[in-house]
């Protein structure tokens, strides 16, 4: 699971670490759209949460959006949009990949 450092809560950002909390698979490929949710809900983003919820996207889903789909195809404000895949989804793909290539 991940567990959050909520000191970078104020800039949007949060600690990505594997550990066994808040109920989620470590692995963000194995969440399901409600660990999404609540990843982000989590993040500070509870708005913004129910735009992931409504279009379905999952853990697998989550790792294949591009900038241009948490921009556009989420219907969300510019700004928690851009913090959204900055500090959030960008790193957790980044963190996917570099795991998976061990």
């Amino acid at each position: 699971m991940l567990s959050v450092d909520m000191e970078n809560k104020e800039s949007g950002s949060l600690d990505v670490k594997n550990s066994v909390e808040n109920g989620r698979p470590p692995d963000p490929a194995d969440w399901a759209v409600t660990d999404v949710v609540n990843y982000f809900r989590t993040a500070g983003f509870e708005e913004q949460a129910s735009a992931f919820q409504e279009q379905e996207i999952d853990g697998k889903s989550l790792l294949l959006m591009t900038r241009n789909d948490v921009l556009t195809g989420l219907a969300l404000k510019l700004g928690p949009a851009l913090k959204i895949y900055e500090y959030h989804v960008k790193p957790l793909q980044t963190q996917h990949l570099k795991n998976n290539s061990l």
